[in-house]
């Protein structure tokens, strides 16, 4: 079974930084790529980032681009989204994406 449980999560004030990760199981973490998609309070969905299979491509959304860097260790089977310069605007549960698999989400709530 897919399991991908994200954490790290929480308030910042924005200008601050958060790192969030993801723990996946049931599959060969090393062989997919995985998705950072975020959904902000009363908002659709929006696709944030996604990085390969090796950890040598990155894309990410304009939104976040320069700000977000997403990462992964694939020995310890787990994803990383490392958040700079967070604004309120970021503010959203973020989830963890192996399509059609995803995570139970992480709250970020950036405000003073």
């Amino acid at each position: 079974e897919v399991q991908l449980v994200e954490s790290g999560g929480g308030l910042v004030q924005p200008g601050g930084s958060l790192r969030l990760s993801c723990a996946a199981s049931g599959f060969t973490f090393s062989s997919w790529g995985i998705n950072w998609v975020r959904q902000a309070p009363g908002k659709g969905l929006e696709w944030v980032s996604i990085i390969n299979s090796g950890g040598t491509t990155t894309t990410y959304a304009d939104s976040v681009k320069g700000r977000f860097t997403i990462s992964r260790d694939n020995a310890k089977n787990t994803l990383y989204l490392q958040m700079n310069d967070l604004k309120p605007e970021d503010t959203a549960v973020y989830y963890c994406v192996k399509f059609p698999n995803w995570g139970q989400g992480t709250q970020v709530t950036v405000s003073s």
